[in-house]
């Protein structure tokens, strides 16, 4: 199985894309849903592409209903952007990628249909993602509606 992605190669063009995503936290004990991605064998947060004349925020709810399968997200506040860059074989080009977080909340009742890339979820306390997700910038993100938290906001 060959992966999506590998480490960034600074003699090969580069390109950039913009991504919108969620840290959807469901109450009570304020659990925040992760994904495992297959290829990668890694775990994430709900995100991707935003599209030519798409807000940021339509995207973020469109791609956690497209990767979840959970509609009518409650979007709150941006809560930080994860910017990275990495390798891309199939198209032979490096990629600057740029993400922003919003916080969100699951209506009361919902169902998950995971997205086939996808092949199992976990709620999971802020703490337990933070050693779970694998970058430092989507553990920045996921500190940061930690300390918001822990402040009571």
């Amino acid at each position: 199985m060959s992966k999506r992605s590998e480490p960034y190669r600074p003699g090969f063009p580069i390109v950039t894309e913009l991504a919108a995503g969620a840290l959807v936290i469901r109450a009570p004990g304020q659990l925040l849903l992760l994904l495992h991605e297959i290829k990668e064998d890694r775990w994430c947060l709900p995100k991707g592409h935003v599209d030519p004349g798409e807000s940021l925020e339509t995207a973020a709810v469109r791609e956690v209903e497209e990767e979840t399968g959970i509609g009518r997200i409650h979007l709150g506040e941006e809560i930080g952007i994860a910017t990275y860059r990495f390798y891309r074989p199939k198209s032979s080009q490096n990629v600057w990628k740029t993400t922003v977080y919003f916080l969100a909340e699951p209506p009361e009742r919902f169902e998950l249909r995971l997205e086939p890339i996808f092949d199992r979820y976990d709620w999971v306390s802020l703490p337990a993602a933070l050693e779970m997700l694998p970058y430092v910038e989507e553990k920045r993100v996921v500190a940061n509606a930690a300390e918001r938290q822990a402040a009571g906001q």
